[in-house]
């Protein structure tokens, strides 16, 4: 789990330094609040 969380927190990181705009962090940070709650529906 703690493996898991890491990774998803470096993954988060990298990218969030790809975004340019506001606009474009909100829509991954949306991206990745879905894929958490995909994986937790699995």
């Amino acid at each position: 789990m703690k493996t898991l969380t890491a990774l998803l927190i470096v993954a988060s990181l990298l990218v969030l330094t790809g975004c340019n705009t506001v606009k474009g962090v909100g829509q991954d940070i949306q991206k990745a609040g879905s894929a958490i709650e995909g994986a937790a529906k699995k």
